[in-house]
């Protein structure tokens, strides 16, 4: 009978049993339906990016009626305040760009989904959704409807485990056992040995080879067939259509050879290249799995948050020092690191970093409360659910609302040349063929299935990941934590740097603090200090340390004003505390020293003095910025006035462009005027004031010194301690694109050189086979090895 394939999942289907729709022929009525729904709501590209992409959805009547139980619901669910829900689902059907193209256009298909992200990688799909108009069964619905039916298993969710996919590995220690015996087979033949049971059984041998070749052959190189396949359909070649293409090319002569007696054909050398290469694939996984561990759980976010103990003392502890049952303390534009229960009576909470909506919602005592929200006004107190989720916030960060537009020079020609490696790669083997054929057929099959195996693009394209991988451990392990792999590319490209003075230059430890004006008696330091309290600000945080300790109140209503100050008020009484214009009036009396650093008091409608700062500059300061003058241009914006311009000219190399009295729109202007003038701008801030500075910046690192500051405009977040080692990371960063070059050219030559000892018939299809994973193991190793030497001898230089 003849057979056609269905336009939407591909399956064969029998001429008597198909289905006509649209000029479109389809396998049943669930392919139809879903291809109907995507035409409807103008989804029709989804069959443009490869051709029968789909899969055949099935009946799932009455499976998740389980998810009409609310209880089963919130341990689903990542996220859910007011209207908004946000949850991630496994999708095992995901495996193309067509896949990834309509899971992130669900909002097309239902209105009450907002929006969603496809992580290709790990087969997930993160769908935030309005739960007043959809609920997660209808969401679970419209996803089997569509034919991508997630994976839920309650017990995975409760328990945190994770299904492992251990096919590869199965895979690898089968074509072991495979290539192991038939090598042991294959001996006698080796040595032509001519003995009677030997010759009187070479049939059987023969064909115990070839069964033993089977399962290697079908089972474990099936990956690249179906890997091959997807390429052709999608008309995008790819590196395992050649590799696919020698292995059946092998299989086939082989075949021929112990049919027509010429023979035990190259079964020992098939199933040794499905060996090394699945070899070659194991260790780049392990490697790059390796990289990842590394990165989300032994280097930390270099950030620290308050916990209140029990004798109701303040101490500041890493975040992942963070455990079940502890009592935070989270103050005024603080992220929320973990899940908890509100303490205090009331919370506005600010949900952007999770769902994109800036209006913050408002909390009561005993509500729960989602790791990512930001507290807008006064402090708060929360008692804490569970550890914190590293890679959750990474994934926050990574969101693409805060991601900037940049070009990725490596990326591209990386692109570019795996996108034309396979067809000229193809072209070559066949030209060989044809040129060996008409001189010996058998060395022309060796040429073939050589030149098809030994060329690799798998070592180019690793060059970029793997260094990039390796780096953000090391710099993860220095206490620098960057958002991602690009970061470091734009490091390197940097060439005028930024900083902001009041917590970046300067310490918020070692401050020298004075007051001037009137007397201050017990119950106005009371105000102060607990006013203070709910501020983040470097100013803030080292006058609260340095007031004496007093007894808690609880403030009535508290507002931080950028670039001003903070407004609060207590039964009635107003305290102000901030810049002079902003607390003081034409008719107070009080005088202060207003060249320097200063924080004003207004306590009701009497302006009492100021707090002065004597700044204590970073150590290693003036060592830093003479390093870094030979190479960047440097400057130094301040929101403070000029006072301390005689000690930064003093202490800063000559050149220094010092600007004062910078409010943050202004520091954003600046940052603007350099790139319009082809500067490549790296901003260094607090995290705080500097949002709107440090998001416009080519690169935004963000100083962290016992507070909480982590804002998802900067590219990196950098511990206070190491900040004299910057000059340290833009070189590492340097290294890592002199690495990535060096891997190139290296890549580049063994290509070379492979090719041309297989066109000229000098390199066996074996040993083809053994040199290809050794290319990838070469360069990861290369370029592992290379970045950990820069780290080390850098430092070392330093």
């Amino acid at each position: 009978m003849d057979a056609t394939n269905c336009f939407h999942c591909g399956l064969d289907i029998v001429k008597a049993e198909e289905i006509f729709f649209d000029e479109k022929t389809f396998c049943c009525n669930g392919c139809k339906t879903v291809y109907e729904i995507f035409s409807v709501n103008d989804l029709g590209c989804y069959y443009d990016f490869e051709q029968s992409p789909g899969a055949t959805p099935l009946d799932i009547k009455g499976k998740y009626d389980f998810l009409d139980n609310e209880k089963i619901v919130a341990k689903l669910l990542e996220f859910q305040e007011e209207s908004t829900a946000v949850v991630s689902l496994n999708i095992p059907h995901i495996h193309c760009s067509s896949c990834i193209w309509i899971l992130e256009n669900l909002n097309r298909l239902e209105n009450g989904i907002l929006s969603s992200q496809v992580n290709f990688l790990e087969k997930k799909v993160r769908i935030t959704y309005h739960s007043d108009k959809i609920t997660l069964k209808n969401v679970v619905e419209l996803l089997c409807a569509i034919g991508y039916e997630p994976y839920i298993s309650l017990e995975n969710y409760e328990t945190g485990n994770h299904k492992v996919d251990r096919s590869l590995t199965y895979k690898l220690g089968l074509a072991f056992f495979c290539f192991g015996n038939i090598m042991l087979l294959s001996f006698p033949e080796y040595f032509e040995m001519g003995e009677f049971w030997l010759d009187t059984y070479k049939p059987f041998f023969r064909g115990l080879i070839f069964a033993l070749s089977l399962p290697a052959f079908l089972y474990s190189a099936s990956g690249y067939y179906i890997s091959a396949y997807k390429s052709i359909k999608s008309g995008m070649l790819n590196i395992d259509i050649p590799i696919a293409l020698g292995i059946i090319v092998m299989f086939v002569r082989s075949v021929v050879d112990i049919m027509l007696d010429h023979g035990s054909g190259f079964f020992d050398s098939l199933t040794g290249l499905i060996f090394f290469m699945l070899l070659g694939k194991m260790f780049q996984t392990k490697t790059y799995s390796f990289l990842s561990f590394e990165r989300d759980f032994k280097s930390y976010f270099p950030i620290a948050v308050t916990k209140i103990n029990l004798d109701f003392s303040e101490e500041n502890i890493p975040v992942y020092e963070v455990e079940k049952g502890n009592r935070l303390l989270i103050r005024n534009q603080e992220l929320l690191p973990v899940d908890g229960i509100l303490i205090s009576e009331t919370a506005a909470i600010d949900y952007s970093f999770v769902t994109g909506e800036a209006e913050p919602i408002i909390k009561q005592s005993g509500d729960k409360i989602f790791a990512g929200g930001k507290q807008v006004g006064n402090s708060i107190e929360m008692e804490v659910l569970q550890s914190v989720s590293q890679s959750y916030l990474t994934q926050l960060w990574s969101n693409e609302v805060f991601q900037k537009s940049v070009n990725q020079k490596y990326k591209s020609i990386t692109d570019s040349i795996s996108r034309y490696f396979t067809s000229i790669l193809l072209l070559i083997a066949f030209i060989s063929f044809g040129y060996w054929f008409f001189i010996d057929v058998n060395t022309a099959f060796n040429v073939f299935t050589a030149v098809l195996i030994v060329a690799c693009p798998c070592a180019l394209a690793l060059t970029a990941p793997f260094t990039m991988g390796n780096l953000l451990r090391i710099l993860g392990k220095k206490k620098i934590y960057l958002k991602n792999a690009l970061v470091i590319e734009q490091l390197a490209a940097v060439d005028t740097i930024v900083f902001d003075k009041t917590g970046t230059i300067t310490t918020n430890k070692k401050a020298s603090i004075s007051y001037q004006g009137k007397a201050l008696n017990n119950e106005n330091k009371i105000l102060i200090k607990n006013s203070l309290r709910a501020s983040n600000h470097p100013l803030s945080r080292m006058l609260y340390d340095f007031l004496p300790e007093v007894n808690t109140i609880k403030i009535d209503d508290f507002e931080e004003i950028t670039g001003k100050g903070i407004q609060a008020r207590w039964e009635g009484i107003v305290i102000k505390l901030g810049s002079a214009s902003f607390c003081k009036t034409t008719a107070d009396s009080v005088q202060t020293d207003v060249k320097n650093t200063a924080v004003h008091i207004t306590i009701g409608t009497e302006y009492y003095g100021a707090y002065i700062f004597e700044n204590q500059y970073r150590n290693g300061l003036e060592q830093l910025f003479q390093t870094l003058s030979t190479s960047y241009e440097l400057k130094v914006l301040s929101g403070d006035n000029e006072g301390e311009r005689e000690t930064l000219e003093r202490i800063l190399p000559l050149g220094t462009e010092l600007i004062f009295n910078q409010k943050p729109e202004q520091k954003l202007e600046f940052i603007k005027k350099l790139q319009d003038q082809g500067k490549n701008v790296m901003m260094v801030g607090d995290g705080l004031n500097d949002a709107g500075a440090l998001a416009q910046s080519n690169v935004g690192i963000s100083i962290s010194e016992n507070v909480n500051v982590f804002s998802p405009a900067c590219d990196g977040i950098l511990e206070a301690k190491e900040f004299d080692q910057l000059h340290y990371f833009l070189k590492l960063s340097k290294k890592g694109m002199t690495t990535i070059k060096m891997s190139f050219t290296l890549s580049l030559l063994y290509n070379v050189v492979g090719l041309s000892f297989a066109i000229s018939g000098h390199l066996l299809p074996l040993v083809a086979a053994i040199i290809m994973p050794l290319s990838t193991i070469t360069i990861v190793s290369f370029v592992t090895i290379m970045s950990n030497y820069y780290a080390r001898k850098l430092k070392n230089i330093g």
